[in-house]
């Protein structure tokens, strides 16, 4: 199997559970606390890991005791972290999350260490070719690691020949010349409607949202509707896949989970509607659990899912 690269953020996610989000200006009483691990690139590893793809984590963290706990849980996961820079001079990252009973979320993000990636981080990614010329695997991204290094991880990712796949999250303005490093495009429907302009509620504005991107030079692009499914064009054709039925608790990783699914499909080899059939199960499992990483399923978990539901 190719390995999945997964080169982004690692936080310490601090979760507050309370009955309804508080409105600006408001204090709402909680019930529940929680210090569990996340980041958007260190979920999506532990997902691919955790179904069974050999991950490497390229990141860093502070020289605090989150970022000593953190790498305990990336490795206890199987993800491989010999890449993750420790900085003693940083705090590692942390995000705030507000979690309803209606599994809604609101969150705050602290980079600390995540924001020191850069060039000599991106020098790090265990991407080149081998000497027979293998396909070097794929690259996952996300944006909450400064843009210069995403921008420069996907471009140095292309030229070695490895399939990148970014998840456009937080949503922010791309370089018009990344969309055509990047195979696969992963935003949700409110990052599409921030890339494209225009809301993406229904499935025709996912269908045209879709095609303004892949005509921007994105070969493949998924966008994730949560309960409604997701939609997938690409060169060999497009389709449209549904949510699995769920009862929700915590939605808060469901796109890490989607993303770090279908990377592991794909090393796999399945098809790329195979693939994101399965991601989309991933996503359902993962919101049916609290927290962030803790929630990702395991190979078994996904294919008794599967076997039960399709």
């Amino acid at each position: 199997m190719v390995p999945v690269i997964v080169f982004g953020s690692i936080n310490m996610d601090l979760v507050a559970r309370t009955p309804r989000l508080p409105q600006p200006g408001e204090t709402v009483v909680g019930y529940q606390f929680a210090s569990l691990p996340g980041g958007k690139g260190a979920n999506q590893a532990v997902a691919a890991a955790r179904l069974g793809a050999p991950t490497c984590m390229v990141g860093c963290v502070g020289g605090d005791r989150f970022g000593h706990d953190l790498l305990s849980g990336l490795r206890a996961a199987g993800v491989n972290c010999d890449r993750v820079r420790i900085d003693p001079s940083t705090s590692s990252g942390v995000a705030i999350i507000e979690v309803d009973d209606q599994a809604e979320n609101h969150i705050v993000i602290i980079p600390g260490a995540n924001g020191t990636l850069g060039m000599e981080d991106v020098g790090r990614l265990p991407i080149e070719p081998s000497r027979q010329g293998e396909f070097p695997g794929y690259l996952l991204l996300q944006l909450e690691i400064p843009l210069t290094a995403v921008v420069a991880a996907a471009q140095t990712a292309h030229r070695q020949g490895a399939k990148v796949i970014l998840d456009p999250a937080p949503a922010q303005p791309l370089p018009s010349e990344m969309y055509s490093w990047v195979d696969i495009l992963t935003p949700n429907q409110v990052e599409a409607a921030q890339l494209v302009g225009f809301p993406v509620h229904h499935p025709d504005a996912a269908k045209r949202a879709a095609a303004i991107l892949q005509e921007r030079g994105s070969q493949t692009v998924i966008i994730k509707m949560g309960k409604k499914g997701a939609y997938c064009t690409a060169p060999s054709g497009e389709f449209w896949i549904p949510a699995f039925s769920v009862t929700a608790v915590d939605t808060v990783a469901a796109g890490d989970a989607f993303n770090g699914g279908l990377a592991a499909a794909l090393v796999k080899g399945l098809s790329l509607r195979q693939a994101v059939v399965e991601a989309t199960a991933v996503a359902a499992l993962s919101v049916t659990q609290p927290g962030a990483q803790v929630s990702m399923p395991s190979a078994q978990a996904l294919q008794n899912f599967l076997a039960q539901n399709l």
